[in-house]
């Protein structure tokens, strides 16, 4: 069950993810008005964008592996 659980819960997460490459309207508006004027900003904000988002997952990504090693410690302690 809970395997099933989380194999939904995945599947879930990956369909309704969106653009990486996502900005608030203004900053998406100053974007388009760079890039159609041939400034380059555009990239440099996308990638911003990408490196403050980084963190959080790399920080969650993080609590999970901590949160999966101590479970399956105690899970091989309990077998023996």
């Amino acid at each position: 069950m809970k395997r099933g659980l989380l194999i939904l819960f995945v599947v879930f997460l990956i369909f309704s993810a969106g653009d990486a490459m996502a900005q608030c309207s203004m900053c998406s508006a100053n974007a388009e008005l760079g890039a159609q004027n041939g400034n380059t900003h555009t990239k440099g904000i996308n990638r911003a964008v990408l490196y403050l988002l980084s963190f959080p997952f790399a920080l969650a990504g993080g609590v999970g592996v901590l949160w999966y090693t101590k479970f399956r410690v105690k899970k091989m302690q309990s077998e023996n």
